[in-house]
């Protein structure tokens, strides 16, 4: 069998495991946190590219051949499956490359509100007081601020995946893109699958909301984080206070730029912006 593949992308902590956790109710799909493809395939070009001893044996022809054997070698053990979902933030970069690899393909970003990615992520590290994780190290673990900030900057976490989605939402493959807000999915699961499954072209299939399951507890402890890829049961939106200070809350949460549609042909399932 010869899989479809589409692809999750977006920001962390907006929702991508929660959707894979999702999907993976159909038989038909699969689908799960974040894939080596990408780094393997990124891999394989620069030995490939240029700048290597090895680019006078590879043409054009045969660099496309490679990527796209990648995906088939790595998902080999998966052929009972139609459809494949590869999840990597870093996609969104890399539309360029995946038009010439697959005829037809989408991307289902996950958005969230960039304050309450921030507040997430300190809720997290809150809760593992001593397991000091590898997003951060001695010079910037130190507050709030500065873990903050170094969570957003170009090469980081936050930062690499928001400017990878800018990238793509203003580019000439905007229009195969989703956009999924966190809040929305959670809110109301059953039309936004509906609203995913129209999408990419697929029959809907019946998912128990009140059931999903998904967790990779041993990635998480590589990381030294606990809980970040943990997947409640239920699907429901719980609101809190943020625990960010409110300076802080207030420099992110506008860094929302999907909420402007000029300019972009993506799809978007997003609440409409408050005046």
């Amino acid at each position: 069998m010869n899989p479809k593949y589409h692809f999750i992308s977006g920001l962390p902590r907006a929702g991508s495991t929660l959707l894979a956790g999702i999907l993976r109710q159909n038989p038909r799909f699969h689908a799960a946190m974040s894939s080596p493809v990408s780094a393997l395939l990124n891999g394989a070009l620069e030995q490939m590219g240029a700048g290597s001893e090895f680019y006078p044996f590879f043409d054009e022809a045969k660099r496309k051949r490679i990527c796209r054997s990648l995906f088939d070698a790595y998902y080999s053990d998966r052929d009972k499956y139609e459809v494949i979902f590869d999840t990597s933030r870093i996609w969104t970069a890399r539309l360029h490359q995946l038009v010439e690899l697959f005829d037809d393909f989408k991307v289902i970003c996950c958005v969230r509100n960039p304050a309450w990615i921030m507040d997430s992520f300190e809720v997290i590290y809150r809760k593992n007081p001593f397991d000091y994780s590898r997003m951060f190290n001695a010079a910037n673990r130190q507050t709030v601020y500065s873990r903050c900030e170094a969570l957003i900057n170009a090469s980081s976490t936050v930062g690499s995946a928001w400017t990878a989605l800018k990238e793509a939402y203003y580019g000439e493959y905007s229009d195969r893109l989703l956009l999924v807000d966190y809040d929305i999915l959670a809110q109301h699961p059953a039309k936004t699958v509906e609203l995913i499954y129209r999408f990419i072209n697929e029959p809907l299939y019946d998912h128990d909301f009140n059931a999903v399951e998904y967790e990779d507890s041993e990635f998480d402890h590589q990381l030294g984080v606990k809980g970040l890829h943990t997947v409640r049961k239920k699907v429901q939106f719980t609101p809190r206070r943020s625990i960010l200070p409110p300076d802080l809350f207030s420099k992110y949460q506008e860094m929302s730029f999907w909420q402007d549609t000029n300019g972009t042909a993506a799809n978007i399932v997003a609440a409409k912006p408050q005046k």
